[in-house]
């Protein structure tokens, strides 16, 4: 634990910022999951309706800057194309 005040200060802020994006992928992954999970399935309406909440999750995480708009882009990029796939 550092002495400065400064340094502590950061150091907790770090670990609630570290805590909240842990949250936010952790959510993004869960998404992704189920979407997968209904292409693998072969629920074509069911996967477009999940695709839809996984890109607005993928969005807000983005937003939220947890993700770089570029890699959001991609990994909706590649879940549309796995969705798309299937028909």
């Amino acid at each position: 634990m550092p002495n400065i005040k400064a340094s502590i200060l950061s150091v907790k802020r770090d670990a609630k910022k570290r805590a909240k994006n842990a949250a936010e992928k952790s959510r993004v992954r869960t998404a992704m999951r189920k979407v997968l999970d209904a292409v693998d399935a072969g629920n074509g309406e069911e996967a477009k309706s999940l695709l839809r909440l996984a890109c607005k999750t993928i969005d807000k995480a983005a937003a939220n800057h947890v993700y770089h708009k570029n890699t959001a882009a991609r990994k909706k990029s590649r879940l549309a194309r796995k969705v798309n796939a299937l028909k």
